[in-house]
């Protein structure tokens, strides 16, 4: 076992970074990775090779749907490690970018059903492996960071997974401009690959400490019924999760299918709107995070509702014809962001006010799994209800409004039922880890890998285990 890395103190006595950047370096080269073979990327390759909306809200649902295994893994991270864990995880999903790779390869004319299988299979076990694998990635992480730079850690993370995000999907946009579609696609699932195995490398040089008691599996069944039962703000922090899941979820990945699809935008617009909604999620977090602890979360969660109300006001104009161009849609997508890390950053603020200080890991991955499930489900089912009359690739547009209306509905429900949670904390009023709140995209899905050592342990203030 490697030793492990030991805080430096700079000149002005603050501990340097230093010893951590394998663990920055995991962050940059990761987001290569998951940018192509998760987000935008990938569901235009879908709707190249002619799946229906159906097919593309089941790939993006993967990532949600797998969430609940993360409690299974961490279970599991006792017995082998840290490290162990993580890196079978990450080294079997890596593989699976190969078949999307030889999809491109091979630039079939003509889509087919066995194809978009293949591609849609693929994602399946990229999601499945990396959710047995992320479990064990923040408890690593707070089992190594001393407590004093664990906020500058991960602001610097953010900022390093941004820049390597963003560059990724504006690198996905030039290609699409410049070279044949299939050559594009070859040229990103390579970065993709690339990002893979450098982010293996970057996890391999960490060192794996001793791991600590995992979440009891027999707890977790015998307590989570009665939790979810009981009344109370927890209960209602978590149907309201649910119920935004169910609502929002869908939007990005349809939005991007029906340009393409409808419009027939280019798929190098559509990556740069995705990168304006990235542009908007960052100024979200950098407008909140320094108000949210003397505003409370409820302005927060309000001010989202409303931007996702208006955005979704904008789509039933846009769909009905009434709007039209880009600078209007540039806005939207940039609103999308802001909306979407305002509302996250707020629920993850709020979240550790109403779990029980006893039960904080077991109600952490009730109310994360919960969510991740509905947010997975969701676009499956409106896929189904979006398949336009197209045997290849199509959205109903008619259907796509009433889903834009219903956003409206919801939103309205979802801000009268915000106005009733407490304004005061129930339990400690904790904070959770700064990576959430600087991650709000990724937050709900690795929540569960907390466990009951990732989460501020007592047992390892100020200090590197």
């Amino acid at each position: 076992m490697s030793a492990e890395p030991q805080a430096v103190a700079e000149a002005d006595g603050s501990l340097s970074l230093k010893p951590f950047r394998a663990a920055l370096g995991f962050g940059f080269f990761n987001a290569l990775s998951w940018q192509i073979a998760l987000g935008t990327p990938m569901v235009l390759f879908c709707e190249r090779l002619g799946a229906s909306t159906f097919e593309v809200g089941l790939a993006y649902a993967f990532v949600f749907l797998m969430t609940p295994l993360q409690i299974l893994t961490t279970a599991g991270v006792s017995r082998f490690g840290f490290k162990a864990v993580m890196l079978t995880g990450w080294g079997l999903r890596s593989l699976f970018l190969l078949i999307p790779l030889g999809i491109a390869v091979a630039a079939p004319e003509e889509g087919s059903r066995t194809l978009v299988r293949l591609l849609i299979g693929s994602v399946f076990f990229f999601c499945l492996f990396r959710s047995l694998g992320v479990a064990a990635w923040l408890p690593w992480l707070y089992t190594l960071l001393p407590e004093r730079i664990r906020g500058r850690y991960f602001a610097t993370d953010q900022i390093v997974a941004g820049v390597a995000g963003a560059g990724t999907l504006l690198l996905c946009a030039i290609l699409f401009r410049v070279l044949p579609l299939y050559e594009a696609f070859r040229i990103e699932y390579l970065v993709a690959i690339c990002g893979s195995v450098l982010s293996f490398i970057s996890l391999y040089r960490l060192p794996s400490p001793t791991p600590p008691e995992s979440l009891n599996l027999a707890a977790v069944l015998h307590e989570s019924p009665g939790i979810v039962a009981r009344s109370g703000p927890f209960r209602r922090l978590l149907l309201i999760g649910v119920w935004f899941a169910v609502t929002v979820t869908p939007i990005p990945p349809f939005c991007a299918y029906f340009l393409k699809a409808g419009p027939g935008f280019s798929a190098s617009h559509i990556l740069v709107l995705t990168t304006l909604q990235y542009a908007g999620a960052i100024s979200g977090a950098l407008l909140i995070r320094s108000r949210i602890d003397h505003l409370g979360p409820r302005p927060f969660f309000r001010m989202a509702l409303t931007i996702y109300a208006l955005v979704a006001v904008y789509w039933l104009f846009f769909l009905g014809g009434q709007v039209s161009g880009s600078p209007g849609l540039h806005g939207a997508y940039f609103m999308l962001g802001l909306a979407a890390s305002m509302w996250f950053s707020a629920n993850l603020n709020y979240l550790p006010q109403v779990v029980e200080p006893g039960k904080r890991a077991l109600m952490v991955a009730i109310h994360s799994a919960g969510i991740a499930l509905s947010g997975g489900l969701a676009p499956i089912v409106w896929g189904g209800f979006l398949r336009g009359t197209d045997p290849v690739a199509s959205v109903d547009v008619g259907v796509f409004r009433i889903f834009f209306a219903a956003v409206i509905v919801s939103v309205i429900g979802l801000f009268a039922f915000v106005g009733r949670l407490p304004r005061n904390a129930t339990w400690s009023g904790e904070r959770l880890p700064g990576v959430l709140a600087f991650r709000p995209f990724r937050a709900m899905t690795n929540l569960v890998g907390l466990g009951e050592s990732g989460w501020a342990r007592e047992g390892a203030k100020g200090k590197v285990e």
